[in-house]
């Protein structure tokens, strides 16, 4: 068991930070770690999508013993709504949300996912349903908008607690809990923390 200062390793840069004191994760970017068992997925960086709960999700559950095995990833087109979102995500202007071969393979790579992307609730579902339909991996949702799981099964995702029809399933992935009212930009609160670091766990100890 380790006493005092435990030094950790985090390739966390492919290229400048951004934001006060250059501490932002820039877009395409993630931190690597010794064994992958959790990455947390954050948007791309900007004035409306602010990365900060990662910083706090992923920092709360390296203090919670999975200090070695949790990456962060910053998607490199993490803003706006998939291409074939439709009525769902509704007006989007600017790009187009989606993921590159790397980032599939970086997040497949891992055990569990923690999403994290948004505030609207339609673009979370269709984010989500993007991110599951390329990536087979177990999924917990971290959103500021309430959602829930008919949300997300009415548009095809797996969950745990309620399946779309047998043939209107469009994820490999599935949805294995929900944690809403997570603030972008702002530290998390305890309980909140305490939620996403529970589900994780749970979802570790399953996997």
């Amino acid at each position: 068991m380790p006493i005092g200062r435990v030094t950790q390793v985090v390739d966390c840069r492919q290229s400048m930070g951004m934001g006060k004191g250059g501490s932002l994760a820039q877009r395409g970017t993630i931190s690597e770690c010794r064994y992958p068992d959790v990455i947390v997925v954050a948007m791309s960086p900007g004035r409306r999508h602010v990365t900060k709960p990662i910083c706090d999700i992923t920092s709360a559950l390296r203090q919670q013993g999975v200090e070695y095995s949790v990456s962060t990833l910053v998607l490199n087109a993490g803003s706006g709504i998939p291409p074939d979102a439709g009525k769902l995500g509704g007006a989007a202007i600017g790009a187009n949300f989606g993921l590159n071969y790397r980032e599939v393979e970086q997040i497949e790579r891992h055990r569990v996912a923690v999403l994290h992307l948004g505030n609207v609730r339609s673009h979370v579902v269709a984010k989500v349903r993007s991110i599951l339909e390329a990536c087979d991996i177990n999924a917990v949702v971290v959103s500021q908008a309430p959602i829930d799981y008919e949300d997300l099964a009415g548009e095809g995702v797996k969950t745990t607690f309620v399946m779309p029809q047998h043939d209107a399933i469009r994820t490999k992935g599935t949805v294995v809990a929900i944690v809403s009212g997570v603030t972008r930009g702002q530290t998390p609160t305890r309980e909140k923390l305490a939620d996403v670091i529970r589900e994780v766990l749970q979802t570790m100890k399953e996997t």
